[in-house]
C-alpha cells in the first residue's frame, strides 16, 4: 500500500506550524477534508469531552447517574446508549467509590459505537480481535447480559493485566483472554457469530489524548499499521460463520487504514470466493470519496472531533453472506 502525499501549500505550512503539527498530516488533511473542514477538526480536536459508558451489569442506569449527581457531577445524556458526558465534574470522576467498584467505564463516546454496532446477542460466540484495555470487550459483556462467550484476544502479554483487571472490576463472568495474536485466529478452525476488529493504528483521532502523535505518525507508520489491520481483517472474515458479522473500526483518520482496507477485504474475498455486504450504520458521516474505493464502501462511518464531539473515528460493519 501506498501512502497519499501531496504538495506543500501555503496553508499546510501555516496551519502546520500555528498548531504545532507535522505538515504531511495536514496538506492530507486539507486534501481529503478541505481547508475550512481542516480548521474545524484541529479546533474540535482540542475540546473534546469526556464521557463514561454506565455499566447495566453492576447498576440500574438511573440510580447510577442519580448517585454521581449527587456526589456534585453534572452528566448528559449523549445520543450514544449507555454513554454520558461528564460536564462537570466536583473532583475526578475517575476517583469515585462508584468508578473503583465497575459502575461506569470512562471511554470515549466513539469507543462506544462498535459494540452498539455489532450487537451481540445472548447466545453469541464473539471474538475480541484486539481487546486491551478492554472498554469494548466489557461492552460487549454488558450487551450480552453475561452471557454466550466472548474470546478477548491480546497478543502483548504487558497489556493482558489491564485488560484482566477491568474484566474482573467490571463484573463480566463470560469472557477467556487468550494470548495469541488475531492475525493467526482462522487457523484455530473456530467459527464466530460476531468479531470486533478495533484495529491498531496510527491514531490521527486521538491527537487530543496524545498530542505527541501530532507529530510522531509518519508514512512509514501508516504503511506498517495499514499491512497488519489487512492481515488481521483476512483472519477475522476466515473466522466468521456465514450470515456472521464483522465490525471493523480505527481511531485514525487516515484512508489507508480505513477506507482502503476495507476495500481490500472486497478484493480479498473475491479472490478467496467468499461473499460480504456491508450494513448501514445509523450514526456518523459517509466515509471518504476516493478514487479506487467501491462504491458500496460509502455505507461505512467516519466520526469527527468537530462535528460529533469525540475522537476521530472510522467504523464499517461487514456480514459474511456465505463462504
Amino acid at each position: 500500500m501506498e501512502v497519499i502525499d501531496f504538495p506543500s501549500t501555503e496553508f499546510s505550512r501555516e496551519i502546520s506550524e500555528k498548531f504545532g503539527y507535522d505538515e504531511f498530516i495536514i496538506r492530507r488533511w486539507a486534501r481529503f477534508f478541505g481547508e475550512k473542514k481542516t480548521l474545524d477538526l484541529i479546533k474540535g480536536m482540542e475540546d473534546i469531552p469526556k464521557y463514561l459508558r454506565v455499566n447495566t451489569l453492576k447498576i440500574d442506569e438511573k440510580d447510577l447517574i442519580g448517585r454521581l449527581e449527587r456526589r456534585g457531577f453534572i452528566l448528559e445524556k449523549t445520543e450514544v446508549k449507555y454513554c454520558y458526558e461528564v460536564v462537570e465534574e466536583k473532583y475526578s470522576v475517575g476517583a469515585t467509590p462508584e468508578y473503583l467498584v465497575g459502575y461506569y467505564y470512562l471511554m470515549d463516546k466513539s469507543s462506544c459505537i462498535p459494540p452498539l454496532v455489532l450487537e451481540p446477542k445472548k447466545g453469541d460466540l464473539v471474538v475480541d480481535f484486539a481487546a486491551s484495555p478492554g472498554g469494548k470487550t466489557t461492552m460487549l459483556a454488558q450487551l450480552m447480559e453475561n452471557k454466550g462467550t466472548i474470546l478477548a484476544l491480546e497478543v502483548n502479554k504487558e497489556r493482558i493485566q489491564a485488560l484482566r483487571d477491568n474484566i474482573q472490576r467490571m463484573g463480566v463472568m463470560n469472557t477467556a483472554i487468550l494470548k495469541m495474536d488475531a492475525r493467526t485466529f482462522h487457523q484455530t478452525g473456530i467459527k464466530a457469530d460476531k468479531i470486533l476488529l478495533d484495529a491498531p493504528c496510527t491514531g490521527e483521532g486521538i491527537i487530543h489524548k496524545d498530542p505527541s502523535r501530532k507529530i510522531s505518525r509518519g508514512k512509514e507508520d501508516i504503511k506498517f499499521c495499514s499491512n497488519l489491520q489487512r492481515n488481521m481483517v483476512y483472519s477475522a472474515i476466515e473466522s466468521l460463520k456465514d450470515r456472521g458479522i464483522m465490525v471493523y473500526s480505527t481511531c485514525s483518520l487516515t484512508p489507508e487504514e480505513n477506507e482502503f482496507v476495507i476495500n481490500d477485504l472486497f478484493d480479498y474475498c473475491e479472490e478467496k470466493g467468499i461473499g460480504i455486504k456491508l450494513e448501514e450504520i445509523p450514526l456518523g458521516e459517509a466515509s471518504l470519496s476516493l478514487s479506487g474505493i467501491r462504491e458500496e464502501i460509502k455505507l461505512a462511518r467516519r466520526f469527527y472531533p468537530h462535528i460529533h464531539r469525540c475522537s476521530g473515528f472510522f467504523v464499517a460493519k461487514v456480514r459474511k453472506v456465505h463462504s
